[in-house]
């Protein structure tokens, strides 16, 4: 939440399902970890193999 500039409780319902984040706010979540934003679409498989 703090890399993103995202209030805790934000982060927290965007992990709960109990918010959908925009696009842009998916696109501030994958630059502050450092990965694509497909990447956080991948399923469990995908990301671990590296296969999208």
């Amino acid at each position: 939440a703090d890399r993103c500039g995202f209030a805790r409780s934000y982060m927290s319902r965007i992990e709960r399902g109990g918010a959908n984040p925009s696009l842009d706010a998916i696109e501030v979540l994958a630059d502050a970890l450092g990965v694509k934003m497909a990447t956080l679409f991948a399923d469990e498989h995908e990301s671990e193999t590296g296969d999208l």
